[in-house]
C-alpha cells in the first residue's frame, strides 16, 4: 500500500518558479520499486502526462509542453518526487498529481510511463496568472 500526498502548489505570476513535492508513505515496499509520473488536469480538459522519473531516478520523461522548462527528480531516502517548475504560463494552471507505478522488487531501474498507475494522490493546484 503506498499513499501520496503532494504539496508545493499555489498562485504565481507569469514567469516565476514553483517546486512541488510528492510525499510517499510506504508501508511495505521501497519507493526504489515504484516509477513515479505527475500529471495535471486543467479546468474542462484531459488530464495529461506532465514529466515522469524511473524507479531509481536514472531516467526521465518530459511532455513537450513543459520541456526545458520542468525538472523531475526524486530523493527515495526520503520517499519523495519532486517537480520544479520555472518559467511558468498561464496555461500551466491545473490540478497537479503524482501517481506510482509499482514496477516490481527488483535491484534494476525501471522506466516510467503514464499508463497502469497504480496510486495516485490528491492533487495540488497550481494557478499561473499576474
Amino acid at each position: 500500500q503506498l499513499q501520496l500526498v503532494e504539496s508545493g502548489g499555489g498562485l504565481v505570476q507569469p514567469g516565476g518558479s514553483l517546486r512541488l513535492s510528492c510525499a510517499a508513505s510506504v508501508s511495505r515496499l521501497s519507493l526504489d520499486y515504484y516509477a513515479i509520473a505527475w500529471f495535471r488536469q486543467a479546468p474542462g480538459k484531459e488530464r495529461e502526462g506532465v514529466s515522469c522519473i524511473s524507479s531509481r531516478g536514472g531516467s526521465t520523461n518530459y511532455a513537450d509542453s513543459v520541456k526545458g522548462r520542468f525538472t523531475i527528480s526524486r530523493d527515495n531516502a526520503k520517499n519523495t518526487v519532486y517537480l520544479q517548475m520555472n518559467s511558468l504560463k498561464p496555461e500551466d494552471t491545473a490540478v497537479y498529481y503524482c501517481a506510482a507505478d509499482f514496477r516490481g522488487v527488483t535491484s534494476r531501474d525501471m522506466s516510467c510511463s503514464y499508463a497502469g498507475m497504480d496510486y495516485w494522490g490528491k492533487g495540488t493546484l497550481v494557478t499561473v496568472s499576474s
